[in-house]
């Protein structure tokens, strides 16, 4: 299995497939196939293909380390690119559609409403880690404190629930973030879970 997911044919493959989100709005746009309210369709669609990437890069390493499949590590970066992706094009569209790109009003926005404050600071925090996610970068900060920068994946993905929640607020609509707060808190659990295990088999050694 690793052999076969490791061929050089597949990473291009994936890359592919996490454009596919992205192909299918901007046609279901050009196309007006996204509803009475097409704009606010974009913003929320985005942000919900943002939290899926989100799951999906922080299920990486406990499908590497459950299965054995180590050629999964070769997509995490990848993958973690295509959540900024997503969330950069899911800030463009609101600034975009909802504040008509004035810089002025987005910084009015954020003052007044705390839930894009939280998306905001979410949105700061992924700009960091995808601009230190290059080697070169790593090289100049030192292993040791990439990894503690990165880390802040954990504070990031509880940035997007509650972003996510406070949004769904509004309407009393709680099913979706519900799915993906357990998601998220069972990955992240499942991490804490194994520093946990790390620490106590470190002691006994």
């Amino acid at each position: 299995m690793n052999r076969g997911l490791g061929h050089s044919v597949v990473k291009p493959l994936l890359f592919l497939l996490c454009l596919l989100p992205a192909a299918w709005l901007l046609w279901a746009a050009v196309n007006d196939q996204l509803g009475a309210n097409p704009a606010e369709a974009l913003i929320r669609s985005l942000g919900d293909w943002t939290l899926r990437f989100l799951v999906v890069v922080l299920a990486v390493t406990p499908l590497r380390v459950t299965t054995g499949l180590s050629v999964l590590a070769r997509w995490r970066r990848m993958l973690g690119l295509f959540v900024f992706f997503y969330a950069g094009l899911h800030l463009l569209a609101y600034a975009w559609f909802d504040q008509g790109l004035e810089l002025a009003a987005v910084v009015d926005d954020v003052i007044k409403r705390p839930f894009i404050l939280v998306g905001m600071l979410a949105w700061c925090l992924l700009l960091v880690l995808a601009s230190t996610s290059f080697n070169a970068a790593i090289r100049a900060i030192g292993a040791r404190r990439w990894q503690l920068i990165h880390r802040a994946v954990y504070l990031i993905a509880g940035l997007a629930v509650l972003h996510f929640f406070w949004m769904r607020s509004g309407k009393n609509d709680y099913a979706e973030v519900a799915v993906y707060a357990a998601m998220l808190g069972s990955l992240l659990a499942w991490r804490v879970w194994r520093q946990i295990q790390g620490s106590r088999l470190s002691k006994r050694i």
